[in-house]
């Protein structure tokens, strides 16, 4: 139970996140890549899904309905990545589904040591990072609170324990 993180305070649901299951995550992103690579602007969960869609028939028109020999090779390498690979999730989510009060202002992250105050407004800028080298992040874990932007990628926020809404 000690990788279970609690999601409390001014919120309409609190929740408990776990680390533990994210690696399954489709919203999981790549630490290795993250902060190297340019990022398109944000699109719509209908835009996406469109975009999806649209790939998969010019697939289909293009290659037919046979899997092409190279999916196994891809299976592969996806689960060799996810062995081996650094990973982090975006935290908006999960404020979205905690749905804070209109009046919340701040996000406390409640740590091993102390607390660490942000803006709500801020709050869509972290991620949380669960894995490193394929491995749980165990020693000051069971997350490292990134920003967005890198600008803590060499000192993150560790020994998070909570996330508290004010």
């Amino acid at each position: 139970m000690e990788n279970i993180i609690p999601f409390k305070g001014k919120v309409k649901f609190p929740i408990t996140l776990d680390p533990g299951v994210w690696i399954f995550d489709d919203r999981r992103i790549d630490l290795n890549t993250y902060f190297t690579e340019t990022r398109e602007i944000e699109m719509s969960e209908e835009e996406k899904y469109t975009k999806e869609v649209s790939r998969f028939w010019d697939k289909e028109i293009r290659e037919g309905a046979v899997l092409p020999p190279t999916i196994k090779s891809e299976k592969k390498y996806e689960k060799q990545k996810v062995l081996t690979g650094s990973f982090a999730v975006p935290f908006e989510p999960f404020l979205k589904n905690a749905e804070p009060d209109q009046e919340a202002t701040q996000l406390i992250i409640e740590t091993d040591s102390d607390e660490v105050v942000l803006p709500i407004e801020n709050a869509p800028n972290l991620i949380l990072a669960f894995s490193k080298d394929g491995k749980p992040l165990r020693d000051n874990g069971p997350v490292h609170i990134l920003f967005t932007d890198g600008t803590n990628q060499n000192d993150p926020i560790k020994g998070v324990k909570a996330f508290r809404i004010e």
